[in-house]
Parts: structure tokens; C-alpha cells; sequence
């Protein structure tokens, strides 16, 4: 990473309200070029807090772009952070980011011309911006990192997002911006607090983008495929993709696993072309620019895989051909302990220590494996693209969880995971690759066919490794033990693995800048003990009663612990997830995610501490899932809110 200090604008920067049309007052930071030159503005518009939580990201981008030439604007949702109003508002959602983006446009300072960016909710927001706002308009193009998708569900009921995002929601504005009314906003927005609507994913078409968006998202983020739907609907002169091997986080932070890249360097050739009408390459680049893979060992944080760059000038591209292997073997019986699937890494990766799953041997033990060797004598087996799965199924009870993983098996036996997906729409938290079965016969008179995606993936089986499909009747705590699913027969007959094959060519290798980002914000990270004593991830079996705990130590965005900032605010974040099976027991399951935030202001002339406590737990019960929330607030000792919410929803799926 290259902190850059000289830039060819000197900047400045200011927070401001940017006032709605109901009186509402949006907290937003502007950083701008000293130029007599009205400039583009770029706006991140995000349900999120940036006074502390995003600060110092904030801080690595924004200025950056400043100083390139642009206004770049970061603006707290209605309800967030220190912006007034509640959270949740979907009714007001879209009309105030329009409003902000003709606010933005009629300032003297800016051209007229501004852009979205933004990461998860954000990315979606300026998505849904650029489907639904009015046209022509201010808007002129899109950066959208892994982007949440409505259209094919966007998981995360619970554990990370929901616990975190619910805590987010639930936080105060910050008295040293907003003054004394602080705490008045604060118990309106407590009052107004709903766990189930507390992050709306309102819908749009991508089909109605009207402006050009850049789409990135990491391989091992949730909602990958977004990009892959977008490089695919949208005309190829308003689109361009990139799928790297990254985490949930920028492509430049240089978190676990890299290679990062130069992502704001990227950016900026995107809005030099679309906001300033320079003549530049950007759209000359690939379609879909893609991180293969090589063969590796499986490992939790690998700092940088080994694999190349490729680009692609159409999808699906020409030079990727689906391939179906035919399933060899007599009927097996798959009946699968139920805490298959614990070796699974982390639902949300985002650069952690314990991110990415371990080795699979222990899963691939308790699933049906069928191996296809690569020859040694011969190439690389090389994919890009989601590999489909084909299952000749007999259910063992009313319903059956089909769950199919591709792995990457060393000649020693190790093996990594390469992707995976199930036929079940009930996936707690992953955000994975999912499909409906088919109810039509195989046409062996064996059973029903099981017909449905894996993951996105972009990876290089080397000569001598086994292409593996690992098939299981469970895969928990992605996927919840369904209570009457009890196993099942997969017949080989009539069974496929199809993989999307890649031609390679001498001149489809591709390359990206070295990172760079502004100075950092200079954000202390005191150790504390218990950071020290807390594994990332913890798996616990208690043998005699058959019982599994994991635990995932979770930390959010810029780490967990405590962060101190410049101006004094000591700003504490962090979550735990724990899931508990009993595997003679589906209705066992158990998920619970923990999470804290503290703001802690210790001058006694801004003294400030407040602290937000959330729990969420999903559990069976009376023949449905039970949901509770638990909301406590409290200043200082002070208890000042204290709410649970209990929400029961029978279970419908598989």
C-alpha cells in the first residue's frame, strides 16, 4: 500500500445539513479541490455512522478524490449516525437520496454532474438510485462493491448483518455534531426501532440502469454473482465488472486474501470518463476482468493466493463452455451428521483470521464424493463461472436438503473449497448460491432430479489435484436442519457435475495498478486482554452429549476492540456469533449473535459515555422458527431503553 501526501488539488474539507423537503436534516462531510472550477461530486450515501465507524476509511478515499479533482461527499442515512430522523424509513429512503443528488448538483462548487459509490447497502442504494431515479438527472455513473441483490435474495437474516446492522440503527447521534438534542433524537429513534425493518432492501430492475456502473465484489463476499447478473443484462457500453479474491471490503485494503489492486486508481478513470467527458481506455477494458485461481492448500487467511488476472470480453464468454461429467457408482445412501458444515469458514468473510474454510477433509468425510481426476501428462482444468449440479434424489421423508460443494483435492489429499450450493432457499446468513429442485423424474425411475447452481468461481485445477463434488444432507449453520428431512439416496445413473470450462489464451491476462489511498486518519487500536485471549473461530464438541458449539468472534468493519479517535472519542466494537446442534436433534439448531458498541468520550468538558447492547437469537419452537431481538441502551449506568421483540414465522421451505 502507497499513502499518497501530494496530490494536484489542495483540498479542503467541511460538514454540513443538507436540509429535506420535510425539514429533516442529513449529516454529511464534503471534501473539495480549492478550485475556482465547478467539479463533479461523488456521493456515498450509507445507513452506516461516518463521524466514527467508517472514519477512517472515509478518510483513505475521500480525500483522495478530492484531490484528484472531485467533490467527494459522504452523507449518514436518515437516522443514522448524526442525521435526524428514524431508521428503517423505506417510505423516505429513495426520495432523500434523490434530493441529496439535486442538492449536491445545484451547489455553485459542482458541475452538475454527480457519482454513486458504495459498499453492500450502499452499492444496492446507488443501484436502486440509478434504476429508479428520475432520467435525465444529476446522475452520471455508478461504483457498486458488492452490491446486495433483492432480486435473488439477500440473505443475512441473522448473524453478522442483522446483529450489526440492528446495532448501527439503534446507536445515538454524536453531542460534540449535533449538540444538546442528542439524546432527544436519540429516544425518538429507539421509539421508532423495528428489528424486522430495520434495513429495507427496497427492489429494482437492473434491466432499468440507466447509467454506466462499474461492478466489484470479492469471491469470497456474499452477493458476488451481482456483478455477473449486471455484466450480463446491461449493455456493454454501460457496464464493466471485476471479481477479485478479495473479502467484504474495498479491493485496495489489502485484507486477506489479496492480491489487492489499485481500486481508486480504477475509479478514477471511471469518473474522469463518465463525469468529465475524458478520452481515456476505461471502456476499452475487458467485459469481466476475473482473478483465477491455482491450486493451493487450504488455509483460514492466506495473504495472497496464487493465481493471474484474466479478462473477458463478453458473458457468458465465448471461450467458456459448460461440460457435464456423468456421476460414476452404485446408489449411496447420504445421511449426514447434522453438524456438517461447521468447517464451512465464516458466513461473511471479512479478513479475519479464521475467514476462509479449513481443510474440507472432516466435511468431505461425512458427504458423498465423487473425484474426477485431472491428468498429470495434461493442462490445467481451468473454471470461471458457476458450476450446476444434477442429482438424481430419492428423499428418505417428506423433504430432502441437497447440499453440493466443489473442491480442489492435493495428490496428498488436502482439500479446498471451491465453491458450493444448495437446493434449499433457507440459508442462514451466506448469501450463497441457491436454486429450487425440480419435480421431474430423472428419467432412471430413481427419483427426482435435483437441479440447481453453485457459487461463482474462478479457479485453475492443477495437473495431478481431483476435481471433487462432495454432496451432504447437511451443511450447518449455513443451512438449518430441516426436522423432517432424513436423508436421502443419490443415484449416480442420471446424476452431473457440470463446470463452466475456460480456454485460456496467451493475451487474456490483464493487470491493475498498486494500491494507493490518502494519509490514514491516525486511529489508535489499544489491545486490550480479552482481545488478546479470544480465538477468531472456536469449535467445541461435547462428546458425550453429542453436542456442537462454534463460536465466531466477529469483527466488524476497521477491527474490532477499541479505536481511538483524533478527537478523542474512544469508539468500542464487537460481535459475537454462536451457533449450538445437537446432532441426534434438528430442532436443536441454534443461531445467536451478540453485539456491543461503546462511545466513550473521557474529556470532562465533553464527557460522553453510552453504550448499545444487541442480541438476536433464532431457534425452533411450536413448529416454526422463533426470532428474539433484545435492544438495551444505557448511559453512563443509566438504563435508558430495554425493548425485546419476538417475531414466529412457520417454516414453509424444503
Amino acid at each position: 500500500m502507497r499513502f499518497r501526501t501530494s496530490f494536484p488539488y489542495e483540498t479542503t474539507r467541511e460538514d454540513v445539513r443538507i436540509a429535506l423537503p420535510d425539514s429533516t436534516r442529513l449529516y454529511g462531510r464534503i471534501w473539495r479541490p480549492l478550485t475556482d472550477e465547478p467539479v463533479p461530486a461523488l456521493l456515498e450515501y450509507a445507513p452506516d455512522r461516518l463521524t466514527d465507524a467508517t472514519a477512517a476509511r472515509d478518510a483513505q478515499r475521500h480525500p483522495w478524490c478530492a484531490g484528484h479533482g472531485y467533490a467527494s461527499v459522504r452523507v449518514d442515512a436518515r437516522g443514522y449516525g448524526n442525521s435526524e430522523g428514524v431508521p428503517g424509513g423505506g417510505a423516505h429512503d429513495l426520495p432523500d437520496e434523490v434530493e441529496v443528488l439535486n442538492w449536491l448538483a445545484d451547489q455553485p462548487w459542482c458541475s452538475g454532474r454527480v457519482g454513486m459509490i458504495g459498499i453492500g447497502p450502499g452499492a444496492h442504494t446507488a443501484l436502486r438510485v440509478a434504476a429508479l431515479a428520475p432520467t435525465p438527472g444529476p446522475l452520471g455513473a455508478v461504483v457498486a462493491v458488492c452490491a446486495e441483490d433483492t432480486s435473488h435474495g439477500h440473505g443475512h437474516s441473522h448473524g453478522y448483518s442483522h446483529s450489526a446492522r440492528l446495532a448501527r440503527a439503534t446507536c445515538p447521534p454524536d453531542p460534540h455534531h449535533v449538540g444538546d438534542l442528542w439524546r432527544e433524537m436519540w429516544l425518538a429513534r429507539l421509539e421508532a426501532l423495528d428489528p424486522s425493518a430495520e434495513h429495507p432492501h427496497l427492489p429494482y430492475a437492473p434491466e432499468a440502469i440507466a447509467v454506466p456502473v462499474l461492478a466489484v465484489a470479492g469471491r469470497h463476499a456474499p452477493h458476488r454473482d451481482t456483478v455477473l447478473r449486471l455484466v450480463e443484462r446491461l449493455p456493454r457500453d454501460r457496464v464493466r465488472g471485476i471479481l477479485g479474491p478479495w473479502p467484504y471490503a474495498y479491493p485496495d485494503q489489502g485484507l486477506p486474501p489479496g492480491p489487492a489492486i489499485g481500486f481508486l486508481q480504477e475509479t478514477l478513470r471511471w469518473w474522469d470518463h463518465h463525469l468529465k467527458g475524458v478520452t481515456n481506455d476505461v471502456m476499452a477494458e475487458p467485459l469481466l476482468r476475473s482473478w483465477i485461481s491455482s491450486s493451493h492448500r487450504p488455509a483460514t487467511a492466506p495473504p495472497e493466493l496464487p493465481g493471474r488476472w484474466v479478462g473477458d470480453d463478453a458473458w457468458p464468454p465465448p471461450r467458456v463452455t459448460p461440460v457435464a461429467y456423468a456421476l460414476q457408482g452404485p446408489p449411496v445412501l447420504v445421511r449426514s451428521p447434522l453438524h456438517t458444515g461447521l468447517d464451512g469458514g465464516r458466513p461473511v468473510p471479512r479478513g479475519g483470521d479464521a475467514d476462509l474454510p479449513p481443510d474440507q477433509r472432516a466435511d468431505d468425510a461425512c458427504s458423498a464424493c465423487f473425484d474426477f481426476p485431472v491428468p498429470e501428462d495434461g493442462p490445467p482444468v481451468e473454471i470461471l463461472g458457476r458450476p450446476r449440479v444434477t442429482l438424481a434424489v430419492r428423499p428418505h421423508g417428506p423433504t430432502a436438503q441437497v447440499t453440493a460443494r466443489l473442491c480442489d483435492v492435493a495428490p496428498g489429499g488436502a482439500s479446498t473449497l471451491i465453491a458450493r450450493g444448495t437446493d434449499e432457499d433457507e440459508a442462514t446468513g451466506t448469501g450463497e448460491g441457491t436454486a429450487n429442485s425440480t419435480d421431474t423424474d430423472t428419467g432412471t425411475g430413481t427419483g427426482t432430479a435435483y437441479v440447481f447452481d453453485l457459487t461463482h468461481t474462478a479457479h485453475s485445477f492443477a495437473p495431478g489435484h481431483r476435481v471433487r463434488l462432495a454432496v451432504s444432507s447437511a451443511y450447518w449453520p449455513m443451512v438449518r436442519p430441516h426436522p423432517e428431512a432424513a436423508g436421502f439416496t443419490l443415484d449416480p445413473v442420471g446424476s452431473t457435475l457440470e463446470l463452466p470450462l475456460r480456454t485460456p489464451t496467451g493475451s487474456d491476462e490483464t493487470a491493475f495498478e498498486r494500491p494507493e489511498q490518502a494519509e490514514q486518519l491516525g486511529v489508535s487500536h489499544p489491545a486490550t486482554l480479552d482481545e488478546a485471549q479470544r480465538p477468531a473461530l472456536l469449535l467445541v464438541r461435547d462428546v458425550a452429549r453429542g453436542e456442537w458449539r462454534l463460536e465466531a468472534d466477529t469483527p466488524p468493519e476497521g477491527g474490532g476492540g477499541t479505536r481511538v479517535h483524533p478527537d478523542g472519542l474512544e469508539f468500542t466494537e464487537d460481535g459475537v456469533q454462536t451457533y449450538t446442534l445437537t446432532d441426534s436433534d434438528p430442532l436443536s439448531a441454534r443461531s445467536r449473535s451478540e453485539w456491543k458498541i461503546r462511545f466513550h468520550r473521557p474529556d470532562p468538558e465533553q464527557l460522553w459515555n453510552v453504550t448499545v447492547d444487541t442480541r438476536s437469537e433464532t431457534a425452533h419452537e411450536d413448529g416454526g422458527l422463533v426470532t428474539t431481538d433484545e435492544v438495551m441502551c444505557t448511559e453512563g449506568r443509566e438504563v435508558l431503553f430495554h425493548r425485546t421483540w419476538v417475531t414466529r414465522v412457520g417454516r414453509t421451505a424444503g
